[in-house]
């Protein structure tokens, strides 16, 4: 099974790069890979901890563990390498890290590379990225290895009995800090008990968005008092619901901020042209009476979450095909907060769905019922704002548990 991945690993280079002509996303990927060596070379012969995360989520969740680092341990090298260009390209000049780049393709010889040039003094991968010849290489230089924030589930190849090439590169793992119970249960069924139940590092990260200044001049010009909701990365199914709702007759008294999750000019003219209410986008707001504007698209990136402190409720998107997107942001400033239907591979939307601080719909009747709703019921808005905010509250530590690990063990 080990060759036949490694095989398909290298299949998969020359497969990339050749669709790599053909989509933006990708070249990104194929591209960016080709600066990794070159960047970590400065890294050699320094004491490095390494960060590894999939995309912008996981960056999140590693963010916080990070920044205690640099006040406790400030010695070391800080590595993060991101798997996704869309998490890269957002926080690749994030300060508080020596080194940003993207993963390698997982072959053996990238990572007997990579490791040999980093040979960092522990590797922390988060949330769910397993690449089994980045692990075996690390098991085999006996490097220390942690995974945080961790969730796992049962259909995962990991429990099927078929799955022991993938089920033996967790063996690398010296600890396994996990969101839940039942990861932790499901480690133990494959005889894994060093592990430690130690929750989400994103809550200890939103809830200190709080303590930074989250105005924004041009959003408050806009808003002008009124009623806003705020649609963050949102994707092409998620708009069909709003612009539905916004192009309504009878909606006249409210304020929209839409967010997309990808930037592309074509993509955002096309939103902006389907939408009858006067719309401005962030790029023309120059010398605009932006409240004389009902919608608000913005088509640049990295203040989403600034945005969702301005919002009355808010919409986040993902959660109808492609996958939902961070939830706690917006609920950590205590409003409502509406999603798609499928949710279920992520706690803290379950969780919330279930003790009602977020709202799940499944089509424009429900999406419009509930909007409705909210807008019209202030008290409502107040009582499901609250369920979010304590729930980020009662869900804190995570970050607590992983720097006592890490202050005795480096």
């Amino acid at each position: 099974m080990k060759n036949v991945y490694c095989v398909l690993v290298s299949l998969s280079k020359y497969l990339l790069i050749f669709l790599a002509n053909f989509n933006k996303k990708l070249k990104l990927f194929v591209e960016g890979r080709k600066e990794t060596f070159s960047k970590i070379a400065v890294l050699k012969n320094h004491k490095t901890i390494w960060f590894h995360v999939a995309s912008l989520g996981e960056f999140e969740q590693a963010r916080p563990i990070i920044e205690e680092l640099k006040q406790t341990l400030n010695s070391y090298k800080i590595l993060v390498t991101f798997f996704s260009p869309s998490g890269y390209e957002i926080r690749k000049n994030y300060k508080l890290a020596d080194v940003i780049c993207y993963l390698p393709l997982d072959s053996k010889k990238n990572a007997q590379q990579f490791l040999e040039i980093v040979n960092p003094k522990m590797a922390i991968f988060v949330k769910y990225e397993f690449w089994p010849n980045f692990l075996y290489e690390l098991k085999s230089k006996e490097i220390p290895t942690l995974l945080v924030s961790g969730i796992l589930r049962e259909n995962q190849l990991f429990f099927k009995s078929y799955g022991s090439f993938m089920r033996n590169s967790l063996q690398a793992f010296h600890h396994f800090f996990m969101q839940n119970e039942i990861s932790r249960e499901l480690l133990a069924s494959i005889n894994l008990e060093n592990v430690t139940v130690a929750g989400d590092t994103r809550f200890d990260r939103v809830s200190k968005i709080l303590q930074q200044d989250n105005s924004l001049d041009f959003i408050s010009q806009f808003k002008d008092n009124k009623y806003t909701v705020v649609a963050g990365s949102t994707w092409p199914e998620d708009e069909e619901l709003l612009i539905d709702y916004i192009n309504n007759d009878s909606v006249e008294n409210e304020k929209f901020i839409i967010a997309p999750h990808n930037i592309n000019d074509e993509a955002i003219q096309k939103l902006k042209n389907s939408i009858v209410k006067k719309t401005v986008l962030f790029s023309n707001k120059a010398n605009t009476g932006l409240k004389e504007y009902q919608v608000f698209i913005i088509d640049t990136i990295g203040i989403l979450t600034k945005i969702y402190a301005a919002a009355d409720l808010a919409y986040v998107g993902g959660g109808l095909k492609t996958g939902l997107h961070n939830i706690l942001e917006p609920a950590t400033f205590g409003i409502p907060v509406i999603i798609g239907h499928k949710f279920d591979k992520f706690k803290e939307a379950v969780d919330l769905v279930e003790i009602g601080g977020c709202i799940s719909i499944q089509n424009q009747k429900e999406f419009t019922q509930n909007l409705i709703h909210l807008r019209d019921d202030k008290n409502d808005r107040t009582l499901i704002g609250t369920i979010n905010k304590k729930y980020i509250e009662d869900n804190l530590g995570a970050t607590e548990y992983i720097m006592n690990y890490l202050n005795t063990h480096l």
